[in-house]
């Protein structure tokens, strides 16, 4: 049998130009060696599978070459790669400075790359600093590790960091058609997507997923063998789900979820997937936003078309539910009924059932159709109709309560002689009787016409003298802290403008909440409907008070001279 090469070594990068997805870092280190501005000592970090050490090999391989080197020439005498992992003690180390003193036989360099270099003990990290600190002429220094939180300080400040990026889904995507074109393989454009998705930005998982499905389809690599062999939901499963949702069919849908679970996947994975298939359909909404859409051309049109069966409030709320229930899925005792739950309020959104046909009676139709009787809807009492007919002419003034007053006296109110001795059988009280009279007035729609409300002329001595009878009602009731409040400030009318000044946001806020019940009593007490409150914060008030004792003393002192002469006397302290 032929030895078999896995995808990831067999078309590791050999050059700059091959590294997918790190433009940024390769041009950085080719400006370098051609400017012979290269640091001696490197660190690059990143996520597993992105080119760290590939990076490191091919940067090893490109300063050593002079121009006359053949193309395989690898420089395996100058290049040493050390496994942290494995040499994380203080004599590996040792042995490697000793090593590091001996100039190369070929070439102009000697590269050490130390591979997870976040493994080594502190003390080797502190045998280390020297070196890595003034290394010789001839040495350079590569360290690639995946945690760089976990290296010391001191050995971050001796480095040239370069962050390696994930890389994308569709870099790794160009990248997987290279390589099936290359093998002679027939891929679909959604299958590599799903690979490249599946990779999560490691390039080497992206390699070994793509042979690990060669091996299970062969030379055809198909969407449905793909999510087949990576046991992932496949997006027609979303798809599905959707529209059994937009269509209200509640038992398809549970039988669909039990179907999914009988395939082995996980109740939160598939709800999940659910919430970020609402966000692409979201997503899709807007021209603008389509490229956010990480998938295949072919399913982009699916998304498309299944954006416009669906409305804004309805994506929102659904992304909203399924959140919820990603949240509370760890925590929950029964996380098969918390997902079949959320699947029905999913499904409930769009559903208006009996509503409409309960609208106009208080008993359900099934009940008179039952005992064969045809119901009669309910019509509201015109009321408006009968505010109309007793408004009085347009050169008269009449005032809300008239209006009221106007409606309540047509309404039938059957009286009750209280003096009589005999059993009422009426199932009416007075206390009936003026709660039906309320809910009918607070029912109405009048129309108030604002120019009929008064606009009396202000003063103010008039708007002092009411800011202190509602500043005592306040302190009568209790209230002491907003009482406190609207003494700070005496109010200033401009025109209809009451302007107050605080000296912090809090007692705006505090004065903002009981803003109505204020103006209300001012606008009332003054005949000035069109009067309106402006409060602003100015901190420079806060200045004005005093807070040390000398500060105190000083007020005290202004204010009666013969303090001083007081404290002078007696020999008193402050």
């Amino acid at each position: 049998m032929e030895h078999f090469v896995v995808s990831a070594r067999k078309y590791r990068p050999q050059t700059f130009k091959d590294v997918v997805g790190q433009q940024a870092i390769t041009n950085t280190l080719l400006n370098a060696i051609e400017n012979n501005h290269l640091a001696q000592a490197l660190l690059f970090t990143g996520p597993r599978g992105v080119g760290k050490t590939t990076c490191a090999r091919i940067l090893a391989k490109m300063i050593n070459s002079d121009g006359n080197t053949t193309e395989d020439e690898d420089f395996a005498f100058n290049i040493f790669e050390l496994d942290a992992a494995s040499n994380n003690s203080v004599d590996d180390i040792r042995s490697l400075t000793d090593q590091v003193r001996i100039p190369p036989q070929v070439g102009k360099y000697k590269v050490y790359i130390i591979d997870e270099v976040h493994m080594l003990s502190q003390a080797a990290f502190n045998a280390f600093l020297k070196t890595l600190e003034e290394p010789p002429k001839h040495c350079i220094f590569i360290l690639a590790t995946t945690e760089k939180h976990k290296i010391i300080p001191t050995i971050l400040s001796r480095c040239q960091i370069f962050d390696f990026k994930r890389i994308t889904v569709t870099d790794a995507k160009n990248y997987l058609k290279y390589i099936a074109k290359e093998q002679g393989i027939i891929a679909d454009d959604d299958a590599l997507h799903i690979i490249a998705q599946k990779a999560d930005g490691a390039m080497r998982d992206a390699l070994s997923i793509f042979d690990r499905v060669v091996s299970f389809s062969g030379k055809n690599l198909t969407r449905q063998a793909v999510t087949e062999n990576l046991n992932v939901l496949d997006y027609e499963t979303y798809f599905t789900s959707t529209d059994l949702i937009l269509e209200n069919k509640i038992p398809e849908l549970l039988i669909q979820f039990n179907s999914i679970l009988s395939k082995g996947f996980d109740g939160h994975h598939y709800i999940a997937g659910l919430a970020s298939h609402f966000r692409d359909l979201m997503v899709c909404k807007n021209q603008a936003t389509i490229e956010l859409l990480e998938v295949g051309d072919d399913t982009k049109i699916k998304y498309i078309e299944q954006c416009q069966k669906t409305s804004n409030s309805f994506l929102m709320k659904g992304i909203q539910l399924a959140n919820d229930c990603d949240l509370k899925y760890k925590t929950s005792k029964n996380q098969r009924l918390l997902v079949e739950l959320t699947l029905m309020q999913l499904a409930s959104i769009t559903f208006d059932g009996e509503k409409k046909n309960n609208k106009h009676f208080i008993i359900p139709p099934c009940y008179f159709k039952a005992k064969g009787i045809t119901p009669i809807p309910i019509e509201k009492p015109k009321l408006i109709a009968k505010v109309v007919e007793q408004q009085p002419k347009k050169e008269e003034k009449i005032s809300v309560e008239e209006k009221i007053n106007a409606v309540t006296k047509s309404v039938a109110i059957p009286k009750i002689s209280i003096n009589k001795p005999q059993k009422v059988t009426s199932g009416l009280s007075l206390k009936s009787i003026k709660e039906k009279k309320q809910h009918l007035i607070r029912q109405m729609d009048v129309v108030i016409d604002e120019n009929d409300l008064p606009k009396e002329p202000v003063t103010q001595e008039a708007l002092t003298k009411a800011w202190q009878d509602y500043t005592v009602t306040m302190d009568k009731k209790g209230q002491k802290i907003m009482a406190s409040i609207l003494q700070m400030d005496m109010p200033k009318l401009d025109g209809t403008t009451i302007h107050l000044t605080y000296s912090n946001t809090t007692n705006k806020i505090e004065l903002e909440r009981a803003e109505f019940p204020l103006m209300t009593y001012l606008k009332k007490k003054l005949l000035n409907y069109d009067l309106k409150l402006d409060i602003t914060v100015n901190e420079e008030i806060a200045k004005k008070y005093a807070f040390t004792p000398l500060e105190k003393y000083e007020k005290l002192k202004d204010k009666n001279p013969n303090i001083e002469v007081l404290r002078k006397t007696f020999g008193l302290d402050i």
